[in-house]
């Protein structure tokens, strides 16, 4: 296998890192050490260097410290440090004392999961390094390390980055440099088969609380806290794509996570598909967090020159809650040259306006009213090709209906166009339907074993299986259709969905999940640079498929196909601890919800999409004329603060009343904010807390008033003053200390706030 490596995590400085202007480190004590430091975080590395031409073993760089930021201690002061962290001899420990490699292995003494694992003809095979180099950056931002086994015939190269917001990112490429042998009957003896490569960072001995996310369809990233495990736990997914289950973050914390207060550590493997998270608690060394690709048996095997290059794992501390967590991811993700910068448009879907019914004179009657409410992109989901009238047949022929569509695509697109707005169009590229020309033409390229299929199409997830688009030929077949109907129709943004898990996956007479994955980002990748400005959305029956490894090649992502706004307030919260607000799409579904069968109230849906990448997913053509008037209005107060929402600051805030959510962004210069208070039950009590609003300059005096676009501000059984009067003039202090009194909210209520500095 040779397209092993990964798309690099993008930074000003990784992407940029060049060895020959690199720092070389000498055996000086300052050369002893690597301190990275960014945006008020450090990572203190203790560096191994030179060549071993005996029996002796050189030793991978060790973490000391990854937490806040140190400042600027000397060469001297650094080596008084290791010394103070160093572990004490006691009676029953092992003989040498050590801090956990960037590599934990069995021969250093470590009882945890190891972070390689690596076979050869069966037998496991045991790293032992006789020369590692480390290479430092000027700026005291990249560490680059590389590692040479002889003995083994393996090379390990290493990069640790600080990228901006004090997000680290890890990654490892192993490369096999043994010759190859051969077997009598032609086959390789010599090649080194992976078992695992993961990323890991030290985290202290003091963290008590584990949080992670599990979740299911229209009811993704629900978290999950408890006490620390004892011993090495992983948490694994194996469904060939993230899944609605997925665990998103691993997140360790002293004493339970809290939204604006607290230490926390956490870690997110940016990849599409299997994933092991792990935590080792052992008694007698340190913690360590981390990440990495799940591979089955025989799914990389490196022959002499071959490299596999593990996902990004990214990594991050926070001294201020799961807010400050958020900051620095979201902040590192605002800060890669991809990240979508022009404002994001305000998008109908029409999947759950007509699902499988496509009647093109309504679609454009749909148009017209669409541009009129303020929709910028309007797209034409699932339905539109070959036999699709429902889901058990047409996947993998991208050609138009002409018995649905009589004159193509074409005029509906044009006139999309022609009202000022975008055009997209769904797509299903890795997928395939049995009744479909394509899978009766060439049966054999399915991602699934020559003599079976895994499970009957009829009880298979829409009746549907996966094609194997790793293979050249099926690339450029689905490639070719989709860029033909990109030119033809001008497509500006395109729904890629991902409604099936990948079962019993084999490319190539092996395993191919890991295959499949780098598949789907190249060709998201070429379509992308082929089309200049086309964007593209991932979608995996919901939220399946929403990491940081889609979103190097991607521009959003799909939350949830739940549309429920009572779902919707946490799925959104937990994804957007994650991905920045602008990434991840939340539309106004029909009143009642097409995935929970809760009706809930229009303003309480407006408010609900507006803290995202916002949109309709509903027939508005049902809405009556006062409905329109809302619908406009709604759309105008999107677009004026969706600045704030999708560059500001994401905040929350720690409310005792399990039925009340708080969700805000304030601009970067703290000038403005924009906060949502709801409701998703009845409140415990009748005079209910006090909503503090953080994130504001204490010292600046902001005038809030409630936006009464999405409708009346919610009264309960009493209105505050406050909120009769249209609204007050108090400073960030006051605000963020005292706060505002709210009503008690009924079920399923919402104000959206607007604070400027006055």
């Amino acid at each position: 296998m040779t397209d092993l490596a990964l798309p690099p995590a993008h930074s000003d400085d990784a992407a940029r890192h060049d060895r020959t202007d690199a720092l070389r480190l000498d055996s000086t004590d300052a050369a002893r050490f690597t301190h990275l430091r960014r945006d008020g975080v450090s990572l203190l590395v203790e560096n191994s260097a030179g060549d071993a031409s005996d029996a002796a073993t050189a030793a991978l760089p060790q973490v000391l410290f990854w937490g806040a930021d140190l400042g600027s201690p000397t060469a001297d002061e650094l080596v008084d440090l290791a010394t103070a962290v160093s572990r004490q001899h006691s009676s029953g420990d092992l003989d040498a004392a050590w801090q956990a490699s960037i590599l934990p292995m069995d021969r250093d003494g470590w009882a945890g999961r190891p972070g390689l694992a690596v076979s050869r003809r069966g037998f496991p095979v045991h790293p032992r390094w006789d020369r590692v180099e480390c290479i430092a950056d000027d700026e005291g931002h990249v560490l680059s390390i590389v590692a040479d086994d002889t003995r083994n015939g393996m090379r390990l190269e290493s990069t640790i980055a600080m990228q901006v917001g004090g997000v680290v990112t890890v990654e490892h490429s192993l490369t096999s440099t043994a010759p190859d042998e051969h077997d009598d009957n032609g086959g390789s003896t010599g090649a080194l088969s992976v078992g695992w490569l993961e990323a890991t960072l030290p985290t202290p001995k003091a963290v008590d609380h584990l949080t992670s996310f599990s979740g299911r369809w229209t009811r993704e990233k629900a978290p999950h806290t408890s006490a620390v495990p004892r011993g090495s736990t992983v948490r694994q997914t194996r469904r060939g794509r993230g899944g609605h289950d997925s665990p998103m973050l691993y997140l360790v914390s002293i004493d339970a996570p809290r939204d604006r207060a607290g230490e926390l550590w956490g870690v997110h493997l940016g990849w599409s598909a299997d994933v092991t998270y792990r935590n080792d608690r052992l008694p007698d060394s340190v913690d360590v967090l981390g990440a990495g690709e799940l591979l089955r048996t025989g799914e990389v095997t490196l022959r002499q020159g071959e490299t596999y290059t593990t996902p990004t794992a990214y990594f991050a501390w926070s001294g201020a809650g799961l807010d400050g967590l958020s900051e620095r991811f979201h902040r590192y993700q605002r800060a890669r040259p991809q990240h979508p910068i022009r404002p994001r448009p305000l998008v109908l879907n029409t999947w759950e306006a007509v699902y499988f019914d496509h009647d093109p004179a309504f679609l454009q009657t749909l148009a017209d009213l669409a541009a009129h409410v303020g929709v910028e992109r309007f797209v034409l989901d699932d339905g539109w090709f070959l036999g699709r009238r429902h889901d058990r047949s047409g996947l993998g022929d991208w050609i138009v209906d002409r018995a649905v569509w009589p004159d193509g695509l074409a005029p509906l697109a044009d006139h999309v166009h022609d009202l000022g707005m975008e055009f997209g169009l769904w797509f299903e590229p890795e997928m395939i339907n049995l009744d479909s020309d394509l899978a009766r033409e060439h049966p054999d390229w399915l991602l699934h074993p020559a003599d079976h299929l895994p499970t009957p199409a009829r009880l298979s997830w829409r009746s549907q299986y996966v094609l194997d688009i790793a293979r050249p030929e099926v690339y450029d077949h689905i490639f070719g259709r989709i860029d033909a109907l990109v030119t033809e129709l001008g497509i500006d943004f395109i729904k890629w969905d991902h409604n099936r898990d990948l079962v019993e996956a084999e490319h190539a007479g092996a395993p191919g999940t890991h295959a499949q994955t780098l598949a789907t980002y190249r060709m998201i990748a070429e379509l992308k640079s082929r089309h200049p400005g086309l964007e593209i959305e991932s979608c995996s029956s919901g939220g399946a498929r929403s990491d940081l490894g889609v979103l190097s090649v991607a521009d959003r992502v799909w939350a949830s196909d739940s549309n429920d706004p009572i779902e919707r307030q946490d799925i959104q919260r937990w994804t957007q601890l994650l991905l920045a607000p602008e990434l991840v799409g939340g539309h106004v579904g029909p009143t009642t919800a097409h995935s929970s069968g809760r009706t809930t109230s229009l303003a309480f849906r407006l408010a609900t999409s507006l803290m995202g990448s916002a949109g309709f997913e509903w027939n508005i053509a049902e809405c009556t004329p006062d409905e329109v008037e809302v619908l406009r209005r709604w759309a105008a107060l999107y677009k004026e603060l969706r600045t704030t929402i999708h560059t500001g600051t994401a905040v929350h805030a720690d409310v005792r009343d399990p039925a009340l959510r708080v969700v805000g962004a304030v601009s970067v210069d703290r000038a403005e904010a924009v906060f949502t208070i709801a409701s998703v039950a009845t409140l415990e009590d009748s005079l209910p807390e006090r909503i503090r609003l953080h994130g504001l300059d204490p010292d600046a005096r902001y005038r809030l008033r409630v936006r009464d676009e999405i409708g009346a501000a919610p009264h309960g059984f009493a209105t505050p003053e406050w909120l009769k009067s249209g609204g007050v003039t108090l400073s960030g202090a006051v605000l963020g200390t005292v706060g505002v009194q709210i009503p008690p909210f009924w079920p399923a209520q919402a104000v959206v706030l607007h604070l400027v500095r006055a």
